[in-house]
């Protein structure tokens, strides 16, 4: 079945970790047997994979902060680094492009063409993209944002871990910086997208306060069944639901099990049907299908071993549709759980 993947951080993998995403799978793994560190040789993503897994549209993302202390291989000394390094992140999406293996989509006509070649030639037909940014600090300020516009950006989360330029984020408490607001402002006149994951609570509700624009969690789970802020509360997931956003479900085991500790919890406490769960209780609080998704984040730095046990590459997201229809979801319900949903807010989010 056609799927729509809403968050892969492809870019970051092949400059950052230094992986050929022309492989397969098994190919990056066996090229990595001899490095150490997670996620190293247990990779589940690559191009071939994302093909057989029937990824015809994701949202591929540039990701590099700004963080004077450099603590980690996504953060630089300052905004014009992490500016710069996103910009190398696209210019390998360029790359592939220009080889023919992806296909940046800017409008709603580009993903009514793509989709149309798709149906018509799996083999044929680049992987198409929409290009989005997780944590905006390689936005200069608030007037770069027609910058990165005019270059494909089409959604941006104004935070990651821990504080950002714009916004609190994942791990740390408080709401929107100074320059927030005026940031949201301005990619809202642009027509550019906001992706709400990753913000702090506080940060959240301001930034939904602010922004008119279209909205939606690109990789998100519910933190009425897996506590900690980087999840979902119900009143979170009810004020999207109102704002007609679609929430993508994430893989990461660490969101899936309750207490999980990476390197001692093993994956086989968990599979498709803890991902099922928290699809299930969004469309409880909806009352309906239409605002939940699929946002893997399969290659956020870790592998397989932080990954439900029965994926072992991205091919495996083909095996959702059968559990969701075990748990009595009917076929319109999957088809919009894999594709439908993000098509439909993609169709009101994107320039005609």
């Amino acid at each position: 079945m056609l799927l729509i993947d809403a968050h892969l951080d492809l870019s970051l993998n092949a400059v950052n970790w230094n992986r050929d995403l022309t492989l397969s799978t098994a190919e990056i793994r066996r090229s990595e047997q001899a490095m150490t560190g997670q996620g190293r040789g247990t990779n589940t993503v690559a191009l071939p994979e994302m093909r057989r897994g029937e990824v015809a549209i994701c949202f591929a993302t540039m990701l590099a902060r700004a963080n004077p202390k450099g603590a980690s291989g996504i953060d630089f000394r300052n905004q014009e680094i992490a500016c710069a390094m996103a910009q190398g992140q696209l210019a390998y999406y360029n790359v592939l492009e220009s080889q023919g293996h992806l296909r940046q989509l800017r409008t709603w006509r580009d993903v009514e063409a793509h989709l149309a070649q798709w149906r018509a030639d799996r083999v044929g037909c680049p992987l198409g993209y929409i290009l989005s940014m997780e944590g905006a600090d390689p936005i200069l300020s608030p007037a770069h944002v027609n910058f990165w516009w005019e270059r494909g950006l089409r959604a941006a989360g104004i935070s990651h871990y821990g504080a950002g330029c714009y916004a609190h984020g994942t791990g740390v408490t408080g709401g929107l910086t100074a320059r927030g607001p005026d940031l949201l402002r301005e990619m809202c006149a642009a027509g550019m997208a906001l992706d709400v994951t990753h913000l702090a609570d506080k940060a959240f509700w301001e930034a939904i306060e602010i922004f008119n624009g279209p909205v939606w969690a690109s990789h998100h789970n519910c933190r009425a069944l897996v506590p900690g802020d980087r999840q979902l509360t119900d009143d979170q997931i009810r004020c999207l639901i109102e704002r007609d956003a679609v929430i993508g479900a994430v893989l990461d085991i660490w969101m899936l099990y309750p207490g999980f500790v990476a390197g001692v919890t093993p994956n086989t406490v968990v599979s498709l049907e803890d991902v099922v769960n928290h699809i299930d209780h969004i469309c409880q609080l909806a009352g309906n299908t239409r605002h939940v998704a699929v946002g893997s984040d399969l290659d956020g730095e870790f592998g397989t071993e932080q990954t439900p046990h029965d994926v072992n590459t991205i091919a495996d997201l083909q095996r959702l549709p059968g559990v969701l229809r075990v748990r009595g979801y009917s076929e319109p319900d999957v088809e919009a759980i894999m594709h439908g949903n993000w098509l439909r807010i993609l169709q009101r989010a994107l320039p005609a």
